[in-house]
């Protein structure tokens, strides 16, 4: 498969995928496993979990993976460029003044793009509970898990019990199908490239700080922060944002209220959450459209560099029985996290009432009985939460 044909897959995406990191999780899913049929459910279970247990922005990383797998480098390149590209720019351009994001977005409409995120988790949630949750074992874990991150929210919870649930499905797991034959990767890189990006990823982790400090220079230090930040933190685009504070408020490259109005509009633009690097990128330096990209690049870098490194070896470890056992204790451990995340924080933060339930119920209709693509259902969401959400004038 050509890297254009996945460029435009992930550039709808780009386009259309609001909700945040555990809503983008469905529409990866519904587009690429339901729609598409690109890899099958039990090989985006576990490629999820791998980008699970890795720092950085977990769908990102997800798509880079699937595109990885379709079209080898080229593939993973084309998905962070097409699911990236849209709210980099948009970031790019609320960074320049452009009012095109600002305080005139509509609250109804806004409130519409939450509720579309309840039912495309909840149709996800639904579909993988079927095939990866089956079995009184499997049942068991995906209710422990889902019990244990509500109670326990966080990442530490989140990767607690993904490792929980590989140890019980290694110990007491049977494998119906040994190996996911479905979906077959033959584009990952050579061991070679896996092993350069690997060590790319330490060198730059290590040598970033000490040349910000040798040289003194603010950008340097920026840059810095950034890379450290995708490298390190888990949990995605929520976490990652006011890690980011000190770093950039701190060092005087903008105002704590310039870097809220930023913070505030990524929260309303589809995409990841991480294209914030943009906007940090197009205020902080000069010239800004450089700065914003510079920005991205770096922030992304250390998720690109982790799936490049590890997926040739992923390929075959996920191949043998043991493995397969625990992946099946991971999987169904994947499914409650993302119930409980379909709770706390997507149906709380979007449904506040029964005209918010009902519109859910309406959307998850479409995707469901009507079949509806997710990326006609998002502005339909929105144009009924306009119409029927807003806050009278």
């Amino acid at each position: 498969m050509p890297p254009s044909r996945v460029f435009l897959e992930f550039l709808r995406l780009g386009l259309t995928a609001f909700g945040g990191p555990i809503a983008h999780i469905g529409y990866l899913r519904a587009a690429f496993v339901d729609r598409l049929k690109w890899i099958d459910e039990a090989s985006f279970a576990d490629l999820f979990a791998l980008c699970q247990f890795l720092p950085g922005p977990t769908s990102s990383q997800l798509g880079m993976a699937i595109g990885m797998e379709k079209a080898g480098l080229g593939g993973a390149i084309a998905a962070f460029l097409g699911f990236t590209l849209p709210a980099a720019l948009l970031m790019t351009s609320f960074a320049l003044g452009l009012a095109a994001l600002g305080g005139s977005i509509n609250a109804g409409v806004l409130a519409g793009l939450g509720i579309v995120a309840v039912a495309i988790v909840f149709d996800a949630v639904r579909s993988m509970a079927v095939t990866l949750a089956r079995g009184r074992l499997n049942g068991a874990i995906a209710l422990a898990a889902a019990v244990i991150c509500l109670i326990l929210p966080g990442s530490a919870a989140q990767i607690g019990v993904l490792f929980a649930g590989g140890l019980l499905g290694l110990a007491f797991g049977v494998v119906e199908h040994p190996t996911a034959t479905g979906h077959v990767s033959h584009h990952a890189v050579s061991r070679g490239y896996a092993v350069a990006a690997l060590a790319l990823f330490g060198l730059l982790l290590m040598l970033l700080p000490l040349a910000a400090s040798a040289w003194a220079s603010p950008t340097l230090h920026l840059l810095s922060a950034l890379y450290r930040a995708g490298a390190l933190v888990f949990g995605g685009g929520h976490v990652v944002l006011p890690l980011l504070q000190d770093a950039v408020v701190g060092q005087g490259f903008m105002s704590l209220q310039t870097f809220m109005a930023g913070y505030g509009a990524v929260q309303a633009v589809p995409g990841p959450l991480f294209s914030f690097a943009a906007f940090l990128g197009a205020t902080a330096l000069s010239p800004p459209l450089a700065g914003a990209a510079l920005a991205t690049l770096v922030l992304f870098a250390p998720a690109f560099l982790l799936i490049v490194g590890i997926m040739p070896f992923w390929q075959r470890l996920r191949r043998v029985e043991a493995i397969r056992r625990a992946l099946s204790g991971v999987n169904a451990a994947v499914v409650g996290l993302l119930a409980a995340a379909l709770y706390d924080p997507i149906f709380i933060t979007a449904i506040h009432g029964a005209r918010d339930m009902a519109l859910a119920v309406v959307c998850f209709g479409l995707v469901t009985v009507g079949r509806v693509p997710a990326w006609l259902v998002v502005p339909f969401a929105g144009l009924a939460g306009w119409a029927w959400l807003s806050p009278p004038v």
